[in-house]
């Protein structure tokens, strides 16, 4: 490959990665109990929420075992 004569443009995003800033940043603003306690509490409720949904759906999903003996019979009973 041949090597470009010409500047590459924004050539110092080559370099971002030498650099080294001496200015920090600002410390975090530390969250207020009100603020604490809504996180919680929306992650309870979320987690509330999934639990119901599984107690509710669980007896939807169960496959019915008198149906299937139901069927079995009626079968048998049709030869």
């Amino acid at each position: 490959m041949f090597r470009r004569r010409e500047p590459i443009p924004f050539a110092f995003i080559a370099e971002a990665d030498k650099f080294r800033s001496n200015v920090a940043p600002p410390p975090r603003e530390r969250a207020s109990a009100g603020e604490i306690a809504g996180r919680w509490l929306l992650g309870l409720t979320v987690v509330a929420g999934l639990v119901g949904s599984l107690v509710l759906g669980m007896p939807a999903l169960s496959v019915d075992q008198s149906a299937g003996h139901k069927q079995q019979s009626e079968a048998a009973d049709s030869r």
